[in-house]
């Protein structure tokens, strides 16, 4: 068993380490008996809107039998929105949320990734498709033996992924869009570290100077830059390019 490492030190925005302690196994398994409950109570109250719809009225134990004997299609209509609301529950939330689910939410974690960025959508597609692994033979055991065998407590999907569970809540909670940024961020701490600079010295350096800077930057980054752009649009250009790597909505 690998000796467990109970914090990810990353480096934030402003070049200072930030230290975010890993959720364990604990943690993530109540997380994931939440979500559990609640997308088989959503897939399960589905089959009973289409069996009210068929217009069953009769006792418990006969309450599926229109969907039972009903044809192909109107099965197909019942079980196959309950599938996808079961199965796609996870990486749908995941990326609407991102990396959290109303489970991980409750359970005050989140997923990132090894830099402590908001994982992609390819990132948790993969984690997701790799659960058919976690869960064999059954019970998700295979993924709970990786997860007691691993240094971070992460399963298989996790390895896959690139990806691991921090905490997103209590004492020294983060701001993490905040303070680290976003996988989507083309940005790395370093060039934000410029950015920065380059910012708050902006009305103190003269006009070539902070004009060339900000050309430089621009190119650095792959911004294209035309002759023609005003200082002003420069200007408003990077700071917009500062708001997305902190996570700000445009």
């Amino acid at each position: 068993m690998a000796a467990v490492e109970d914090t990810l030190v990353v480096q934030a925005a402003d070049a200072v380490e930030v230290g975010l302690p890993v959720a364990g196994i604990g943690s993530r398994s109540y997380a994931f008996l939440i979500d559990w409950h609640i997308r088989f109570l959503l897939a399960l109250a589905w089959l009973l809107l289409i069996a009210v719809l068929l217009g069953l009225l009769s006792p418990a134990e006969e309450f599926f039998r229109p969907l039972l004997n009903a044809g192909k299609l109107t099965v197909y209509v019942a079980l196959l929105p309950a599938a996808a609301i079961y199965f796609l529950y996870h990486p749908v939330l995941e990326i609407a949320m991102q990396g959290r689910t109303p489970g991980k939410r409750m359970a005050g974690i989140r997923i990132v990734t090894e830099r402590a960025l908001t994982p992609d959508a390819g990132a948790l597609i993969i984690r997701n498709v790799f659960r058919l692994v976690d869960s064999l033979p059954a019970f998700y055991v295979l993924g709970l033996v990786v997860a007691m065998l691993t240094a971070r407590q992460v399963r298989i999907g996790d390895i896959a992924a690139g990806t691991l569970l921090v905490y997103d809540s209590g004492k020294g909670k983060l701001d993490f869009d905040g303070v680290i940024g976003s996988s989507t961020s083309r940005l790395s701490p370093g060039d934000r570290e410029l950015l920065d600079d380059l910012l708050e010295r902006w009305r103190g350096l003269e006009a070539p100077l902070r004009r060339g800077l900000a050309e430089k930057f621009l190119a650095r980054i792959g911004e294209p830059v035309a002759g023609n752009d005003s200082e002003a649009g420069l200007r408003k250009r990077l700071r917009k390019l500062r708001d997305e790597s902190r996570g700000k909505p445009p």
